[in-house]
């Protein structure tokens, strides 16, 4: 099946937003550090988890230069219950110290600013640029990478290419939202498994969904 036209990828979006309101960054943040330390523990981890977490690490370090002044050692015990602490604390000190050394203890603005951070994916830089900042950037994760190839909002294994793909289908002011619904869509109707296409309210144009609703066919 040929990929939905941009008429049929914003009709999708939007019933997506009419569906799923509180549809929004779900990781708790005050700051545009905090959310880049939020995405960066996110990686392989669940946001509830790292809304777990991150209340009494901002609490112990408020703000870049304390994270600068603690070994990786120091946070990744405050981290250990997130996968991949270790790592995940190294990239956080390191990071801090290098937004305390060159950016006056500011996040920078641009995303390629951002994704030359250790540890800061193309990811972890849209989010933060998008929710932090406001800029129109579409981040691809795995519930938006499932979910745009079953619609046919994008056909591609590469996220990269996948966030081309819907960029091109969607005006601006729709990235950040549409990235939110999708997951948000990724999580409780079309999972990983077994996706609730019965209750899907784009089943209708849904390219996977509508692959289930054909008859089989074959030998006998």
């Amino acid at each position: 099946m040929a990929a939905l036209d941009r008429e049929d990828s914003i009709r999708v979006v939007e019933r997506l937003l009419e569906a799923y309101p509180d549809a929004r960054c779900q990781l708790h943040f005050t700051t545009p550090f905090e959310l880049l330390v939020a995405t960066m523990l996110s990686a392989q981890c669940t946001d509830e988890r790292v809304n777990m977490v991150t209340p009494k690490l901002f609490a112990k370090y408020r703000g870049p230069e304390a994270f600068a002044n603690a070994t990786p050692e120091e946070v990744a015990e405050d981290i250990r219950e997130v996968g991949l602490f270790r790592s995940k604390s190294k990239h956080i000190v390191e990071t801090a110290r290098i937004l305390v050394d060159a950016y006056g203890g500011e996040v920078p603005r641009g995303r390629d600013q951002l994704m030359e951070l250790p540890g800061v994916g193309r990811k972890t830089a849209n989010v933060v640029v998008s929710n932090a900042f406001g800029v129109p950037a579409f981040a691809v994760d795995t519930h938006v990478q499932r979910v745009t190839n079953r619609i046919g909002l994008a056909h591609s294994n590469d996220p990269l290419k996948t966030e081309q793909q819907v960029c091109a289908k969607l005006p601006p002011e729709l990235w950040t939202k549409a990235h939110h619904a999708l997951i948000l869509h990724g999580r409780r109707v079309c999972t990983a498994r077994k996706p609730k296409c019965h209750a899907c309210p784009v089943a209708d144009l849904c390219q996977y969904a509508k692959r289930l609703a054909q008859p089989q066919t074959g030998q006998h």
